[in-house]
């Protein structure tokens, strides 16, 4: 009845991913930001690593989804990349000024795409007429949208999440993200009638650096000798609700 895709931040993660017993990752860099489009290498690596569904997310930066014309094309190559590199789905999402999706520069972005998926991303969550982009990713031709259901997180969003479902009906799948947890997934399931769930089950990773100096930092971490990575463990966890 359910598929899990889990926001993977690393190769280890997309591993985690599968171990858990998820269907699907949606691979990003630039996690802080909310997602940006992975390297060469860690698509390619993922592909080689794992034989769930794998998804690239298409993000040049992080920030608004007001995209310029050098950005668009930097977004056509990527999406070149990415489908070469076996991407199974593509992930990205883009909007006017007032708030409306961008139809015309989206539809140069599906065309790019051809037959591969789409799934449109959270910058759903900043259109200003929800119902109205529904209508207009649908008609894109878009496969799914990425949505907390335009709040801080999907159980905050419920409501409207089971208004997307109810009237997208079988045209598109609604798939709630942001906050979803163990503690959670199986209210906002109920709440919503979503089947599709997307979330990162990440957990603090220590290094293994034995050497360490405190006095410089390589980025804005609090911490800069441990990462977040998804775990096998809390992908499990956080199933085991809508399995059982």
């Amino acid at each position: 009845m359910y598929r899990f895709e889990i926001c993977a931040n690393s190769v280890a993660s997309c591993i985690a991913a599968q171990e858990g017993g998820a269907n699907r990752v949606e691979l990003c860099a630039g996690i802080p930001e909310g997602g940006t489009t992975p390297s060469y290498g860690m698509i390619r690596s993922a592909r080689e690593c794992i034989s769930i569904a794998l998804n690239v997310i298409i993000r040049p930066r992080g920030g608004d989804f007001l995209y310029s014309e050098e950005e668009i094309n930097e977004m056509l190559y990527d999406i070149k990349v990415a489908k070469e590199l076996g991407a199974d789905g593509l992930v990205f999402g883009c909007l006017l000024p007032d708030g409306s999706v961008d139809k015309v520069n989206m539809a140069r972005l599906m065309e790019a795409a051809g037959d591969t998926p789409v799934t449109f991303h959270r910058a759903f969550d900043h259109s200003s007429d929800p119902m109205q982009a529904l209508e207009d990713i649908i008609e894109l031709g878009c496969a799914r949208i990425l949505t907390s259901g335009c709040r801080p997180t999907a159980l905050e969003g419920a409501g409207l999440l089971a208004k997307l479902v109810e009237k997208a009906g079988d045209r598109l799948i609604i798939m709630p993200g942001c906050g979803v947890k163990e503690s959670n997934i199986a209210e906002i399931a109920r709440l919503s009638g979503a089947r599709e769930f997307h979330f990162s089950a990440r957990e603090p990773v220590q290094s293994g650096m034995v050497f360490r100096n405190p006095e410089v930092a390589m980025g804005s971490e609090d911490d800069p000798y441990g990462t977040v990575q998804t775990t096998a463990r809390r992908v499990a966890a956080t199933i085991e609700p809508l399995k059982s």
